[in-house]
C-alpha cells in the first residue's frame, strides 16, 4: 500500500467518525504535533492520545469543527494534504483556514503528524 493510500484510509475514517478505524491507521508510538501556543498546542504521543486530541477539537467547538482534505501528494513515505479547516466559538471570531497537514508512514500506519495553518495567531486566539 502506498503512503498516499495509507493516509486515504486515516481520512475516511475521520469523515465517517469512526475513530476506532482511524486509530487503526497510526502506529503505537504516532506522535501529533499541534503547533501553536493554545491549550490544544503540543505533542500527542500514541492512538488514544490523538483520538482524545480529535474529541478537543469538537468538544471546544460545540460539534462545528470540520476539516477538508483539498488535495494530496506524496514522496516515498511522506505525504502532504492542502485542508481547509472551520470552527465556531462562543465568544471568538470563526475560524476558517487553510493548511497543510504532513505525514510519515511507516509501512501500512501513520507514525508522525504535523499541521500548518496559514494564521497560527488567529488559531490561537480561536482556541485560547
Amino acid at each position: 500500500m502506498s503512503a498516499i493510500d495509507v493516509v486515504g484510509r486515516y481520512g475516511a475514517a475521520a469523515a465517517a467518525g469512526d475513530m476506532a478505524a482511524l486509530a487503526a491507521t497510526l502506529t503505537k508510538d504516532v506522535v501529533w504535533h499541534q503547533p501553536g501556543a493554545n491549550r490544544l498546542s503540543g505533542d500527542h504521543v500514541g492512538p488514544e492520545a490523538v483520538v482524545a486530541h480529535l474529541g478537543r477539537f469538537m468538544e471546544l467547538s460545540g460539534g462545528t469543527f470540520a476539516l477538508e482534505t483539498e488535495s494530496a501528494t506524496e514522496s516515498g513515505n511522506l505525504v502532504a494534504t492542502t485542508v481547509r479547516f472551520t470552527a465556531e466559538r462562543e465568544g471568538a471570531a470563526a475560524l476558517d483556514q487553510h493548511g497543510v497537514d504532513v505525514f510519515r508512514v511507516e509501512g501500512d500506519l501513520i507514525a508522525e503528524i504535523w499541521l500548518i495553518g496559514e494564521d497560527q495567531a488567529a488559531e490561537d486566539r480561536f482556541w485560547g
